[in-house]
């Protein structure tokens, strides 16, 4: 019979579990659930034990019951929690120690007995892959603390690093896998209201949507700001843009082929927000830098 504690933990065993024969000769009492008694004959085809503190007690037929650790479940379960390939089969090196598979290039080694890995050196010689480290699963001894193996080998505790999880078995603290690294939005306002190559503004008065300008216009724009919002002459403007036209304002004009298209009209309209203009003295100025570079 399966003490209560044992018992509660049949629904999380689940499969990691089978009926399996054990010696009748002793059970554990059904009365106490704390001393393991002989069994004989009451004389009238049933049987009894004795109890060292609860005396005879009547043993019934599934008292004698017992489960045992499902084996080749666990083996083929730790192998899917660890992400090892189907067709990597599973070696039975002997004695309780068995080659899982590779994981990652990494031969992994199940051992009932941390010491029957110690004790034979061998045993990870005969797995070790070039490159690659090796992982030892085994239960954590009484004893040892800290790992107990050199570099390149990795010892994963048992009872601490796996744990039932749906129906199967789980790798506890597995590493994530690095985040897929962002894409950076071109349109982005990096220098005030311009992305960073200034081939787009964001408007703050507008309704949120970029507005995408040609090279040549950020060119002109990326040459504005970098006066800091001071009047300039188109001269110099220019000449930092490194274009040959006369004006910046040239630039932005909506040529007679894209009349009425959006993108000529916005960015047409967007020289006008962005740039202050004073004709007579033939200065042109981004009063947004002083602003952003203040």
């Amino acid at each position: 019979m399966l003490p209560p504690r044992e018992v509660a933990a049949l629904s999380v065993l689940g499969k990691a579990v089978k009926p399996t024969t054990v010696d009748q000769s002793f059970v554990l009492c059904p009365h106490c659930q704390q001393h393991r008694a002989q069994v004989w004959g009451d004389g009238r085809g049933g049987r009894m034990c004795r109890c060292p503190d609860c005396g005879p007690v009547a043993v019934e037929a599934n008292d004698g019951a017992a489960l045992i650790l499902d084996e080749d479940w666990l083996r083929q379960k730790m192998r899917l929690a660890l992400g090892i390939e189907s067709r990597d089969g599973i070696d039975d090196l002997g004695d309780g120690v068995w080659r899982l598979g590779d994981a990652r290039c990494s031969p992994v080694l199940l051992a009932r007995d941390l010491t029957r890995v110690l004790q034979e050196p061998a045993l990870l010689d005969r797995v070790r892959v070039a490159g690659g480290g090796i992982r030892v699963i085994t239960p954590r001894p009484r004893e040892t603390r800290g790992s107990p193996f050199g570099t390149g080998v990795e010892w994963l505790v048992l009872e601490e690093r796996f744990t039932f999880y749906g129906g199967g078995i789980a790798l506890i603290g597995t590493p994530s896998p690095p985040p897929e690294p962002a894409v950076a939005d071109p349109a982005a306002p990096v220098n005030g209201p311009f992305s960073a190559d200034f081939r787009w503004v964001t408007l703050p008065d507008g309704d949120g949507t970029p507005i995408q300008f040609t090279d040549g216009q950020a060119k002109v724009l990326g040459a504005l700001w970098s006066f800091k919002g001071e009047a300039t002459t188109a001269d110099r403007i220019m000449q930092r843009a490194g274009l040959g036209s006369a004006k910046p304002s040239d630039l932005f004009k909506i040529k007679a082929k894209d009349k009425g298209k959006l993108e000529p009209t916005a960015q047409h309209a967007a020289y006008g927000v962005l740039v202050v203009t004073q004709q007579r003295a033939g200065l042109y100025a981004m009063p947004w830098a002083a602003v952003a570079l203040a």
